[in-house]
């Protein structure tokens, strides 16, 4: 049932951790990838309905095409998952999307959630080649497309955003719009239709906070350290103190100074931009257009 005009927006946040995966992260920052985007939902749309779904989880029932009609958005949230491996959690979290696309519910990914509707829509996904983004993925910089497009209205030339992941888009499917790249990862930010459904997506999280990023960097630290990213266990740990530090004092000239960071990442409406472009430009467009018959 279409809900009445002027009822707050459904969202869908899908996430695909396994069991343990969100116990580490619970006991690290007391929220798993999913929970962490329903507050920053929540936050950012006051009245918002949000759901929960493990699509790619054995025994979990992922709403159907129909079912996902109904909300207004539906979320992809990163996650430990390589969508190259041919796993049956791949392929329910792949058949998941090809179903969101199917609803044409408006939907958006981040990290891996930009990588699931990639491989769903015909793309392909690879380790990355380039290194690992660690903590932050620095200079981006949009595509002559990107600069017009609303995703991505009011960033400037070049900026930074958290991230921390070890694939990389390969290939964007056939049709797709490549929004923003940078020197490591050469798909930061794309627009996918297929299916007559849109997809925006970026290979960041805008929907972390810093303090989510310095966990991050502290449950990943043998990886990192395998990566040569920092020296030893005690230059990672100092690294991650700053970070954190700079969460609990986002004013902080010094701390912003030493990690190379400005308001772009700083200031939690800066660092969240694609995630408002993403409501303000398809999302209540989508909704208005439903919710009268159009």
């Amino acid at each position: 049932m279409t809900p009445p005009e002027g009822a707050g927006p459904r969202f869908l946040v899908a996430e695909s951790e396994t069991l343990e995966q969100r116990e580490q992260r619970r006991a690290s920052v007391g929220r798993s990838s999913g929970e962490t985007y329903l507050d920053t939902l929540r936050a950012l749309v006051p009245g918002a309905a949000c759901d929960l779904a493990r699509p790619s989880e054995e025994g979990a029932e992922a709403p159907g095409r129909d079912a996902l009609a109904g909300y207004d958005a539906v979320f992809l949230t990163g996650s430990p998952l390589h969508v190259y491996r041919d796993t049956p959690a791949v392929r329910r979290q792949l058949a998941f999307m090809r179903d969101v696309f199917a609803s044409g519910t408006p939907a958006f990914g981040s990290c891996a959630g930009l990588q699931v509707a990639v491989a769903a829509a015909g793309g392909t996904v690879r380790e990355s080649r380039r290194g690992h983004e660690a903590a932050f993925a620095r200079r981006i910089v949009a595509t002559a497309a990107g600069r017009d497009h609303p995703l991505l209205a009011g960033r400037p030339a070049a900026w930074d955003a958290p991230a921390i992941h070890t694939d990389e888009v390969e290939r964007l499917p056939e049709g797709a719009v490549l929004l923003a790249g940078n020197a490591v990862s050469a798909v930061q930010a794309a627009e996918i239709r297929h299916g007559g459904g849109v997809f925006w997506g970026v290979q960041y999280h805008p929907e972390l906070t810093l303090g989510e990023v310095a966990a991050a960097v502290r449950r990943q630290a043998e990886d990192l350290l395998r990566q040569g990213l920092a020296h030893d266990r005690r230059d990672l740990d100092d690294h991650a103190d700053r970070i954190e530090a700079l969460h609990r004092e986002p004013s902080r000239r010094d701390l912003a100074w030493q990690l190379g960071l400005d308001r772009q990442v700083t200031d939690p409406a800066l660092r969240q931009t694609e995630l408002r472009n993403f409501i303000a430009h398809l999302v209540r467009p989508v909704m208005r257009s439903r919710r009268r018959g159009g």
